[in-house]
């Protein structure tokens, strides 16, 4: 299992921040959008990550769209550099499409799923399924443990049906549900507050340590 950081910023100020002290400790970083529809509030204007494009050269940009029809931020997340796009499906007309269109830009495509949302359909071309451990948005939330039944439905329907995707969990991760999720046979943990609460350098090996250990 990895740890990818997330970062959830009204102001690109504090996202910058957190991009400095994370860039060097993780190859991947996941940065979220939300635009007022899907959730309350409105996180900082995507193009500006172009302000740090040097200094992330060497990362991966995973982007996280809670936004009204995520496919047509796909060329917006391509011009930031975004390695990996996952949409929210409660938000898109068609699955089908948005991974598709995607990949037909070489990069990796992903579904999310808020806490109450059934999996259903699943494109064969999908790289990585990201299940939310509680309600999507600012608001913060404790981690909900009926995600577990989620998660082992998700891991029976990808195993039934030969598919490749990995399964992500983000939202009230901390050490000790890291060590449950990698019993569950999840791949990547999303981390924002586990990590920024407190020393970064002293959050980020202790979480490494537990997802590898």
């Amino acid at each position: 299992m990895i740890v990818i950081p997330t970062i959830l910023e009204k102001d690109f100020a504090l996202a910058e921040i957190k991009i400095k002290l994370i860039k060097d400790k993780s190859r991947w970083m996941q940065i979220d959008v939300i635009d007022g529809f899907f959730s309350d509030g409105k996180s900082f204007e995507l193009e500006l990550l172009n302000k740090v494009g040097k200094e992330i050269q060497g990362n991966l940009l995973d982007i996280h769209l809670m936004v009204k029809e995520p496919i047509k931020w796909i060329e917006k997340c391509n011009f930031v550099g975004a390695s990996r796009i996952i949409g929210q499906v409660e938000m898109m007309n068609n699955r089908d499409e948005f991974v598709e269109k995607i990949k037909e830009a070489g990069l990796e495509a992903g579904l999310a799923f808020d806490i109450e949302t059934e999996i259903g359909e699943i494109p064969k071309e999908t790289d990585l399924i990201l299940l939310m451990g509680r309600k999507s948005g600012f608001m913060m939330a404790e981690f909900d443990e009926k995600i577990y039944e989620k998660i082992k439905k998700l891991v029976k329907l990808r195993e039934n049906k030969k598919m490749d995707f990995e399964i992500g969990i983000d939202g009230g991760i901390d050490e000790e549900i890291i060590k449950k999720l990698k019993i569950e046979e999840v791949d990547v943990a999303y981390c924002g507050g586990a990590i920024f609460s407190g020393n970064v350098n002293d959050n980020w090996e202790k979480l490494n340590y537990v997802s590898n250990n």
